[in-house]
């Protein structure tokens, strides 16, 4: 891979990591598994970047390969996250601290998030994040009719949750 190319990954990562935090965040639930699963979608970001043609925006597709990577670890490992390791050259990434005590008042929304299914996670994850209906629809490859008819039914889901 060619530096130009190593270079613009870095800078990238380095400007969207807060996105692969918050991903993190949502399907762990402890710190060593938060590397763990930072760690893996780095790495598939790595090994797809090559084909990122940037007919999106680079947060929009570091999106979509990071809540798949987190989906399809979920899934299959039941939130144990098994690592790959990655024997190639080293990537000087800075790391910036993400600071749990920071996001203590969010502790029961996160609860609350961690009872809904997967897609339900991603999709309310986007909308927090300010996305609009568009952007969600496109990284989840869902219709924005569809996006809109669930964010609804997982608005009161919640609220129910939150409420009982």
């Amino acid at each position: 891979m060619n530096k130009n190319l190593e270079q613009s990954f870095v800078t990238q990562l380095q400007e969207n990591q807060n996105i692969i935090h918050k991903i993190c965040r949502l399907y762990t639930d402890n710190e060593d598994a938060h590397k763990d699963l930072f760690q893996e979608i780095t790495i598939q970001l790595w090994k797809a970047f090559p084909k990122f043609r940037g007919e999106s925006k680079f947060s929009t597709w570091a999106y979509r390969v990071a809540l798949n990577t987190a989906i399809t670890l979920y899934r299959k490992t039941k939130r144990s996250v098994n690592t790959v390791t990655y024997e190639g050259q080293q990537h000087f990434i800075k790391d910036v601290d993400y600071n749990y005590e920071e996001e203590e008042q969010l502790k029961l929304m996160y609860q609350a998030v961690h009872q809904l299914n997967d897609i339900e996670k991603a999709l309310i994850f986007m909308y927090l994040e300010d996305k609009d209906y568009h952007e969600i629809s496109e990284t989840l490859g869902i219709s924005e009719v569809n996006a809109r008819v669930k964010m609804n039914r997982i608005k009161g889901k919640l609220k129910k949750i939150l409420n009982p």
